[in-house]
């Protein structure tokens, strides 16, 4: 049996068999979320975002994740390293600052060659 997650802002989708967690979901597939402790809940780098209408397709928070996000769970937030994916999931990763700026003087250059013509 197989289920897919997808991976935003990049929209690559995945097939995965449940129970896979979302990092390895991605490290598998050649999406980068950043992690310094090989999936052990303790770096805090690989936090996702999850929208409420996918919250049921991955496993509910770990002891560790509530213990280390608290209120940030309600918010959708969530550990890549412990989230296992369960269901037809979505979930958006933090973009690269490097990245982030670049698309954003990519986007207003394309705005003002349009404004141009």
């Amino acid at each position: 049996m197989e289920t897919s997650i997808t991976f935003e802002p990049a929209g690559k989708t995945v097939k995965v068999r449940p129970g896979t967690t979302v990092l390895l979901a991605a490290q598998q597939n050649r999406v980068h979320i950043p992690t310094r402790c090989s999936g052990l809940a303790s770096c805090l780098m690989c936090k996702i975002q999850v929208e409420a209408e996918h919250e049921a397709a991955l496993s509910p928070a770990t002891q560790a994740e509530r213990r280390k996000l608290g209120p940030l769970l309600q918010q959708g937030t969530r550990l890549a390293c412990q989230a296992k994916i369960s269901g037809q999931a979505v979930v958006r990763l933090s973009e690269d600052p490097l990245k982030a700026a670049v698309r954003k003087l990519l986007e207003a250059q394309e705005r003002e060659d349009d404004s141009l013509w």
